[in-house]
């Protein structure tokens, strides 16, 4: 599976907590992140994060795109609720996630749960949908 992390400022430590307990499973899928957020988690996990730019300089236009050409599995972004500055961004990748039926989680709880169901296979049905698992048969 492909899965997106990203995080605001004040998550991302939690973002790397969260990683760190759950590195098995996430060893077993490919991982893309906004900069900051990857190379934190890259560098606390050992897992191989693909770096996309900050969110800052494009990173969440860059999976985005990538959300809305169905090359996403699960996006992890976990929002500070209390910065309405970032709120667009969130919205913009929540509502590309909805558009595209890509399981989205903007904290831990919600994370937990698609990580865990992920890991039983109850999404193993985005393998039909997503494009890039279809070249990897």
């Amino acid at each position: 599976m492909y899965i997106a992390l990203m995080s605001h400022d004040n998550k991302k430590d939690l973002m790397v907590q969260f990683c760190s307990a759950y590195a098995g499973i996430l060893s077993r899928h490919n991982l893309c992140a906004t900069s900051t957020t990857g190379r934190m988690v890259a560098e606390a996990t050992g897992l191989h994060v693909h770096l996309f730019l900050t969110c800052r300089h494009g990173g969440s236009q860059q999976i985005g795109a990538r959300i809305a050409y169905n090359e996403m599995d699960m996006v992890l972004f976990f929002v500070d609720p209390n910065d309405s500055a970032l709120e667009t961004e969130s919205q913009y990748i929540s509502r590309l996630c909805d558009q595209n039926n890509i399981p989205y989680a903007s904290n831990v709880a919600t994370a937990e749960m698609l990580l865990l169901g992920m890991d039983r296979g109850d999404l193993d049905w985005r393998k039909i949908v997503n494009p890039k698992h279809k070249l990897n048969r």
